[in-house]
């Protein structure tokens, strides 16, 4: 399944914890891509890709105030051991990392320092859309 359409790949790969990570390491700092292209990437054309812009992906008057810190010093290993997710396993375990978010500030609030959820359980919000594909 998905051979020829990747919306119907089962279940895809837990991979959302370590996706801009990755791309800063092995994209920002291999010099394979720019900052402005990784965040344009992460950000604003996955907002658009999703119909969430300008509401996300954007620093702008009326977006959701939503914003990362990142730490390019950071040094860590990808494991299912310590990630996030709740699955027990890591299509990138092992794979060394350089640079993470320290701070994640979501609608305004702080949500994430030094890796760890701080904030409110029920901060979140669902942003209904349109399908995409």
């Amino acid at each position: 399944m998905g051979r020829d359409d990747f919306t119907k790949i089962p279940n895809g790969i837990p991979s959302i914890e370590d996706r801009i990570n990755l791309l800063y390491t092995y994209g920002v700092k291999r010099g394979r891509i720019d900052l402005h292209r990784l965040v344009d990437a992460g950000s604003t054309q996955a907002a658009k890709l999703f119909g969430l812009f300008p509401r996300k992906g954007t620093v702008a008057l009326g977006s959701d105030a939503d914003l990362v810190v990142y730490d390019p010093q950071w040094r860590g290993t990808i494991s299912a051991a310590t990630h996030q997710m709740d699955v027990d396993y890591s299509a990138y375990e092992g794979w060394e990392l350089e640079g993470r978010p320290t701070a994640v500030v979501v609608r305004g609030k702080l949500q994430v320092r030094d890796g760890q959820f701080v904030g409110e359980q029920s901060h979140g919000q669902f942003l209904a859309r349109d399908p995409s594909h």
